[in-house]
C-alpha cells in the first residue's frame, strides 16, 4: 500500500502509538495524494463513530483512530471524504482537519491548549478601540459593546478599554473569570473549535459567544472584521486580500459548525 493509504487506514498490527514523522509530514505541503477509496462512511461503537474508507476504519495523520463523538459530525466528515475527486485535498476538508487536530493535538494536552487560549483574556480584540474617525468608532461600539455586556453578565468579566494599540492590563478578576470559562471546556473537539475561532478573530470573547450560542457565525465574523469592513468601504476592496479573508472565513465557519455539532 502507498504511504497515504497506511496513514489513513488502520492496520491489524497497529498499536495506536502516534508516529511523529508521519504526523509532521501531515502538516507539510506535498503533492496531493490520489483518492484511493471508493466509498466513505462511518461505523458506530460505544466509543463514538469512526470514519471508514471502503469499510475499513480510518486513522488520523498520527495514526490514532479517526473517531467522531456524534453522528452528525461523522456524517459531515464522511461527506467531506466522499466529495473528494481524483485527489484528496485537505483544503476542502476543514472539519476533517479540525477533527484530526482535536484527536492528535488537543486531546493529549488539554491544559496546555486551555492555557494558550486563556492568554487572549488579556489582549482581546474588542478591548482596543479607534479614537477616530467617528464612523469607525461608532461601528466598533455597535459590534463590540453588546459582547462586553454579555461577558460581564455571563462571566462577571469587566473589560477595560484602550484607545489605539496601547496595551491595557485587564483586572485579575476578569482574566481569572475568562480563564475559568476556557477551562470549563473539557471536550477536545469543542476546545479545538474554540481555539480556531479565537486565533482567527483575535478575540476570546467573540469565540466564547459563538461557543455559547450568543452569536451566530455570521454575526461573529462581522464583529471580528469591523475594521476591515470600514477600510474596504473607504479605500475599496483588494482582490487578493479578499481571497485570503474568504479562506480564513471558511476555516472559521467550520470551527463554528464543529462546536455547534457538539452542543
Amino acid at each position: 500500500m502507498s504511504d497515504e493509504t497506511t496513514d489513513w487506514l488502520g492496520q491489524p498490527q497497529d498499536d495506536g502509538t502516534p508516529d511523529p514523522v508521519r504526523a509532521a509530514r501531515g502538516h507539510a505541503k506535498p503533492a496531493l495524494p490520489r483518492r484511493f477509496y471508493t466509498e466513505a462512511g462511518f461505523s458506530e461503537s460505544p466509543d463514538g463513530f469512526r470514519l471508514t474508507l471502503d469499510g475499513r476504519p480510518a486513522n488520523t495523520p498520527a495514526r490514532n483512530p479517526l473517531r467522531l463523538p456524534t453522528r452528525a459530525l461523522a456524517e459531515r466528515v464522511a461527506a467531506e471524504w466522499a466529495a473528494q475527486e481524483t485527489q484528496i485535498d485537505p483544503a476542502r476538508m476543514p472539519l476533517t482537519r479540525l477533527a484530526n487536530t482535536a484527536i492528535d493535538g488537543v486531546a493529549p494536552r488539554l491544559d496546555a491548549v486551555a492555557a494558550d487560549l486563556s492568554a487572549y483574556a488579556g489582549t482581546d480584540l474588542v478591548a482596543y478601540r479607534a479614537g477616530d474617525p467617528e464612523r469607525l468608532v461608532t461601528a466598533q461600539a455597535a459590534a463590540w459593546d453588546p459582547i462586553l455586556a454579555w461577558a460581564r453578565d455571563t462571566f462577571g468579566a469587566r473589560v477595560i478599554l484602550s484607545e489605539g494599540v496601547m496595551h491595557v492590563t485587564q483586572p485579575d478578576d476578569t482574566v481569572r473569570a475568562l480563564s475559568a470559562a476556557v477551562q470549563a471546556v473539557t471536550d477536545p473537539f469543542c476546545l479545538a473549535g474554540l481555539h480556531t475561532l479565537t486565533t482567527l478573530t483575535g478575540s476570546l470573547l467573540i469565540a466564547l459567544a459563538v461557543l455559547r450560542g450568543r452569536l451566530t457565525p455570521a454575526e461573529a465574523w462581522a464583529a471580528a472584521h469591523v475594521d476591515e469592513t470600514y477600510q474596504a468601504a473607504v479605500w475599496g476592496r483588494d482582490t487578493e486580500a479578499e481571497a485570503r479573508l474568504e479562506a480564513r472565513r471558511a476555516e472559521f465557519e467550520a470551527a463554528a459548525e464543529l462546536v455547534a455539532l457538539q452542543r
